[in-house]
């Protein structure tokens, strides 16, 4: 005669093969999470990294939320390079928004807040290099050299960009734009610039593009919050 399994004991046998597995496990130290420290009542993270499947885009191994300090710090950019930050602005991230960008004459001096971003919502945000033809002071075309009154002078960078674009495509707009049109064109449908190096210093983030250029990259999260 066969005797029915009474279920209970299925799981009490189920029970003392988990304790026995727990007996055998080795001591479990909990740490903070990698490349990080504390400080001032936040987690500071260097936890950023590369796809290989796109080695030209810097993104957080953590989505950045509400509240965030991502504080981006250039240590040297070309003349012709934007360093660019940009976020998702649709749901399948066709369509990018332009967070803020640097320039080489944005590097340097002793106010960091310019290298500071506040998240105001989460998203998927990324970070990458690209090269822009070299522009002059010259005033669009009109001869540096003329000093009438309706002289436009546009500077050394572009300064004005569309908002919206697909991701990884800096567009320039303006008078400077314009004048460039025509070596602009190229430029805009290039690749951006891939890295070249990747490191971690404690809990900073350190990339290093081809051609030399290198920014800093850090996290700061909110201590409480984890």
């Amino acid at each position: 005669m066969k005797h029915a399994r009474t279920p209970w004991l299925g799981s009490l046998a189920l029970a003392s093969l988990v304790a026995s597995a727990q007996t055998n496990l080795p001591a479990v130290k909990v740490a903070a999470p990698a490349y990080s420290s504390q400080h001032g009542g936040y987690l500071i993270s260097g936890d950023f990294r590369v796809d290989p499947r796109m080695p030209s885009v810097v993104f957080p191994a953590q989505a950045l939320v509400k509240d965030d300090i991502l504080s981006i710090e250039p240590i040297h950019l070309q003349d012709n390079e934007y360093l660019v930050l940009q976020e998702c602005a649709s749901a399948d991230c066709h369509k990018a928004s332009l967070v803020r960008l640097w320039k080489s004459d944005d590097i340097g001096g002793d106010d960091t807040r310019r290298n500071r971003v506040w998240i105001t919502h989460e998203n998927k945000y990324f970070i990458w290099l690209k090269r822009l033809p070299e522009v002059s002071g010259a005033s669009c075309g009109q001869g540096w050299l003329k000093f009438e009154s309706n002289t436009t002078k546009c500077g050394g960078h572009f300064t004005s960009f569309q908002q919206i674009s697909p991701p990884l495509m800096l567009i320039p707009a303006g008078d400077l734009a314009a004048f460039h049109q025509d070596d602009l064109q190229k430029a805009i449908q290039a690749d951006p610039v891939h890295v070249a190096q990747q490191a971690h210093e404690g809990s900073t983030y350190v990339v290093t593009y081809e051609g030399g250029s290198t920014v800093r990259i850090r996290r700061m999260h909110a201590a409480h919050d984890n």
